[in-house]
């Protein structure tokens, strides 16, 4: 292994934890929000720090409009996939939603060839398939009593894997800051259109807040983490 596939897959395990953090705290306050306006204050969190890092690093000149219907694209598929995702840990078992979610690097092995022109190679075949069997062995799906949240990050799984890929694309000429910003400010608006489209976006009362603010954090964190490891390593190796 070189080093930095090495250091791409301490970033990963960040992600990863950083994922679980905002499973639970969306379970939390999944009864008073709905999927759409948790992505509302988790892109409001996120676009208050990035852009206070930004500005106190002097990076702001890194975040440029360049690549734009490639950001707008990326974000799409992100913003989809993580309402999917949100509901989905709402109705089905926390074991089971990221049992189906590891599906999506074998999405990313079928896409990678066609989107970046990255060589699969055999060994990455073989763990993709012990990782399905594994989803199998988790979810159960023939069991009978398979629930509908598992349909949803199974699709959500899909977008999850364009989404990586894109952001895959976007390393070789954007910067981490650039990437992070349009997540969050591209997020933001749409979130704010999803959740206000019904002309009500409930508030989180002081109890929530936190928990509020920590899927905010999370959900940054695991980007930040994800997007450095994207940028070290092929996306079929990372994910």
């Amino acid at each position: 292994m070189s080093s930095q596939t090495f250091v791409s897959a301490l970033w990963m395990l960040g992600s990863v934890a950083s994922f679980c953090l905002m499973a639970i705290a969306g379970r939390v306050v999944s009864p008073a929000l709905d999927t759409f306006e948790i992505m509302l204050y988790r892109s409001l969190t996120g676009v208050v720090v990035v852009l206070g890092l930004a500005v106190a690093t002097g990076r702001m000149g890194q975040v440029s409009l360049r690549h734009m219907p490639l950001q707008i694209v990326r974000n799409l598929a992100h913003f989809t996939g993580q309402n999917l995702w949100f509901l989905a840990i709402t109705i089905a078992p926390l074991a089971q939603v990221f049992a189906v979610e590891f599906t999506s690097p074998i999405w990313v092995l079928l896409l990678a060839p066609l989107v970046l022109g990255e060589r699969v190679r055999g060994a990455q075949i073989v763990v993709a398939v012990a990782g399905f069997a594994g989803v199998l062995i988790v979810a159960q799906p023939f069991s009978g009593t398979v629930s509908i949240g598992l349909l949803y990050v199974g699709i959500a799984a899909v977008f999850f894997a364009i989404a990586n890929l894109l952001t895959r694309r976007l390393t070789r000429t954007v910067t981490v800051t650039g990437i992070l910003f349009w997540l969050t400010s591209l997020q933001l608006l749409f979130g704010l259109v999803a959740a206000g489209w019904d002309g009500d976006i409930a508030v989180p009362d002081e109890s929530l807040v936190a928990w509020v603010v920590a899927i905010g954090l999370a959900g940054l964190c695991a980007h930040w983490c994800l997007t450095n490891a994207l940028r070290l390593a092929p996306a079929s190796t990372i994910m």
